[in-house]
């Protein structure tokens, strides 16, 4: 178990609800991940308007934590406003602050995000900003007040896993809060690899919703960050440059 401000979660697996092909299918995934909480962008739909799209629509809220984020948005001001209607639409507090700077890349923007959570702190929501494996401003959004930081793994939606480790590790280590990778994840082994690394929790979407079998893969995600908390609490081996034999040698005779 782990905690953001004061809300806790068991699993630590957090779903997106974006870009499943239909809602059976999106139903499927979210079952077989076990998750406990579901993101979704809150400027790509519709939280008034029912003829537009909803990806939460035949979802039961009530057994989720829902972690609206503020994609779309590209200056702290946007960011600040698309938090503004998840609250008044009777949301989670709880934001995961994402503020892009290049439109080509998807790179978050360092300034504008602190900008952002600046704002949103002074207004009392719980600020869990998406940022690059900056390990500077990992620091200075602590400093500031921030209850989490989702460093990406690699740039949103590439599959390519974690790019930077020694980054990402330097982050978890210096971190007091918890530390959620967001982006970038293509198979369990990248969610494994992040929890060993120490991260808290990891955030997915189009892993598991553009695999051919969504629901399975949710599976193996679930699966791949259990194995990696557990081998990160286990304590691995140091790594070696020369091969160290694993039986014994004492008490070795002559053929």
């Amino acid at each position: 178990m782990f905690k953001i401000a004061d809300l806790e979660f068991n699993s630590r697996l957090f779903l997106g609800t974006g870009k499943f092909d239909n809602e059976t299918v999106q139903e499927e995934a979210i079952k077989a991940s076990e998750t406990e909480v579901l993101t979704f962008a809150v400027r790509r739909m519709s939280l008034y308007d029912k003829s537009l799209p909803n990806p939460l629509a035949n979802v039961d809220l009530d057994k989720f934590i829902t972690f609206p984020n503020t994609a779309g948005a590209k200056t702290a001001e946007e960011a600040v406003r698309i938090a503004e209607l998840a609250k008044e639409a009777g949301i989670c507090d709880m934001i995961k602050v994402e503020v892009i700077g290049d439109d080509d890349t998807l790179l978050p923007d360092p300034i504008e995000t602190y900008k952002a959570c600046e704002i949103l702190l002074e207004k009392g929501y719980i600020v869990c900003p998406y940022i690059s494996d900056d390990v500077v401003l990992a620091k200075r959004l602590e400093e500031l007040g921030v209850h989490a930081i989702m460093p990406l793994a690699s740039p949103i939606g590439t599959g390519r896993g974690i790019s930077n480790p020694l980054n990402l590790r330097y982050i978890v280590e210096k971190s007091q809060v918890p530390v959620i990778v967001d982006a970038g994840i293509g198979s369990a082994k990248d969610c494994a690899e992040a929890m060993e690394l120490g991260a808290d929790a990891i955030l997915l979407n189009s892993a598991v919703s553009r695999a051919k079998d969504p629901a399975k893969m949710a599976k193996a995600m679930k699966k791949g960050i259990e194995a990696g908390r557990l081998s990160y609490e286990a304590g691995r081996i140091p790594i070696k440059y020369n091969a160290v034999q694993s039986s014994p040698s004492e008490g070795l005779g002559f053929l």
